[in-house]
């Protein structure tokens, strides 16, 4: 205890979203301090870190050939072990308030379908990056959590977190997940739909982030009541081989991201299918619960809550749901040590 309280003067503990597309980190005592994008640039011949978060992303696909743009995560987990070492530990050291720096314990969000190999790789990524203790929580578990569900009650509570790599669905009561499923399907998947789309329809090769513009200007999952107006997108003619810019329609966008937007509206259908008659009833009465930059994607609400017939309501602040759950697990660590999976 005493050696404890001594840590906590010198050190700061953390909790992390560790996502495909961000990377976000909540300090005990601060809240959340950091929020980049989860993308590194390296050299090719030595391995050194050359850039890392948003001056990285910017970099993405515009690299020389002695350089590589990295995303290290895939599908919510971890795909380059090396390059994410490197992340972790370079976002742990921006994120440490104190001038001596001793090494922290942090919380890490991950998804609730991780399997062992999976959740060995991030408890090993954290050490080698100059942890000293990992616990971790899954994604839909710190989600609802963030978003403030009464998940000690014993009600069901439904959340449904898009992220980049993985949408998680989940029943949540008493502290426990009820019943739970983990697709890869999200939004990165919506983002190379939508290049395909591009690509097959108007013979136009786009990049990822590209992609995912137009999906966060235009992009629709259901018919709004006004129709957005068209948006300039740019890449390059696959014909010709020559850049062009051309005009994209939000139809245009709805139509290719159908596959994987039914993908998540038929996981939601599922959790409330082959859960009990009372837990139906808590979430016919209590509504989904969106978290996750996915549920910013514009009319997916509405989609849900036509096809379920129940209320959908988006989370405060979706994309840091996860970061700030995680937070409070650490900040109350007594009570909600429980919800930790390790």
């Amino acid at each position: 205890m005493i050696l404890d309280k001594l840590y906590n003067l010198i050190t700061a503990d953390m909790a992390m979203d560790l996502g495909t597309a961000n990377t976000l980190i909540h300090v005990r005592g601060m809240g959340i301090v950091l929020n980049e994008p989860s993308v590194v640039v390296i050299s090719k011949k030595t391995g050194k870190l050359m850039a890392i978060g948003a001056e990285a992303k910017a970099m993405y696909g515009k690299t020389p050939d002695e350089y590589q743009a990295i995303r290290p995560m895939k599908d919510g987990v971890i795909a380059d072990f090396d390059s994410t070492r490197k992340m972790i530990a370079y976002f742990i050291s921006r994120s440490q308030p104190h001038r001596f720096k001793l090494k922290p314990r942090i919380v890490i969000g991950v998804p609730s379908g991780i399997t062992q190999v999976e959740k060995k790789a991030v408890i090993d990524s954290a050490m080698a990056a100059g942890v000293r203790q990992v616990s971790l929580i899954e994604e839909p578990m710190a989600a609802a959590i963030g978003t403030k569900m009464p998940v000690g009650d014993s009600v069901g509570n439904l959340i449904v977190d898009i992220g980049g790599g993985t949408t998680e669905v989940a029943i949540i009561s008493m502290y426990a997940t009820a019943y739970g499923e983990s697709i890869r399907v999200a939004g990165d998947e919506l983002d190379e739909a939508i290049v395909r789309y591009m690509r097959q329809k108007r013979n136009l090769d786009i990049g990822i982030f590209e992609g995912e513009r137009i999906k966060m200007t235009i992009g629709t999952a259901f018919p709004l009541e006004e129709k957005l107006p068209p948006m300039k997108t740019y890449g390059r003619d696959v014909v010709s081989g020559l850049p062009v810019t051309v005009m994209v329609a939000d139809d245009e966008v709805r139509e290719a991201m159908e596959e994987p937007v039914r993908a998540i509206v038929e996981s939601t259908r599922r959790a409330m299918e082959k859960t009990t008659p009372e837990f139906s009833q808590d979430i016919s009465n209590r509504g989904i619960v969106l978290a996750g930059g996915g549920a910013l994607l514009k009319g997916l609400g509405a989609r849900l809550k036509k096809e379920l017939g129940v209320p959908v309501y988006r989370s405060k602040d979706p994309l840091t749901a996860i970061c700030r759950g995680a937070g409070i697990v650490l900040e109350d660590w007594k009570r909600f040590r429980r919800v930790t999976i390790n």
